[in-house]
């Protein structure tokens, strides 16, 4: 493979950008992949906490690009990952690429450490210019995040008291944990599959369901599902 096209080259050498791809849907990761192969140097993927954290420590990449919620490790997903692996690859640069918008998620990846956050709504020429410009230094963030950005740069808790923050009082009404275990059902997770994920029993799991389904007047996990899409939060 030739030298990547525009000038897809980290700062050294004149090499191709290495990238790591770390999003735990395989369709949707192998079309990243396919997306950017012509342009970077694919040097690994992954698809959970501890296997992203193996995976960026062994190539060390030039960039990752992350997904925000990623099974495994302790639960914390993109931000998880982005401490660990800091750590292995302190030179590596991170990419948030998330279908969520929600001030929660931006928040916590940006003080985790990400150079950028971008919405799996983006274009594949946006996305590509948006990997070499943080390979550059620069930071990169969809613009309806600014926002949020501004807020957690300046330590404000981001979606909850900021002046100005954007709220969703709906989401509001659930707790932290019932938050958590929304989003897992929402992405398909079976109740046997969240309550490994959290550490918590099924039967729990079970409890918090009944809650968020009360809270947010809906009857069924199809219509809870339906509901986080249209916020893309899950």
């Amino acid at each position: 493979m030739g030298a990547p096209v525009g000038g897809a080259t980290a700062a050294d050498g004149g090499r191709p950008i290495r990238i790591v791809v770390v999003d735990d849907h395989e369709m949707f990761r192998a079309g990243v992949i396919a997306t950017l192969r012509p342009y970077f140097d694919i040097v690994g993927q992954a698809a959970d906490v501890d296997g992203s954290v193996a995976t960026i420590a062994a190539t060390k990449p030039d960039v990752v690009l992350l997904d925000v919620h990623v099974p495994g490790g302790q639960g914390g997903g993109g931000a998880e990952i982005l401490a660990k692996s800091l750590l292995y690859s302190p030179s590596t640069a991170f990419l948030a690429l998330s279908v969520s918008d929600s001030p929660q998620d931006v928040g916590s990846v940006i003080r985790a450490g990400a150079r950028g956050y971008v919405t799996k709504t983006i274009t594949g020429a946006d996305l590509i210019g948006s990997i070499r410009q943080v390979n550059d230094g620069y930071a990169v963030f969809s613009p309806k995040l600014a926002g949020f950005v501004l807020s957690a740069f300046q330590g404000v808790p981001v979606g909850e008291d900021a002046p100005g923050g954007i709220r969703d009082e709906e989401l509001d009404r659930l707790s932290r944990r019932e938050q958590e275990v929304m989003r897992l059902i929402a992405r398909g997770y079976t109740y046997k599959e969240v309550a490994a994920e959290l550490y918590i029993s099924i039967k729990t799991v079970e409890t918090h369901v009944s809650a968020v389904l009360r809270k947010l007047q809906l009857s069924n996990r199809t219509e809870l599902t339906r509901w986080a899409a249209d916020r893309r939060i899950v």
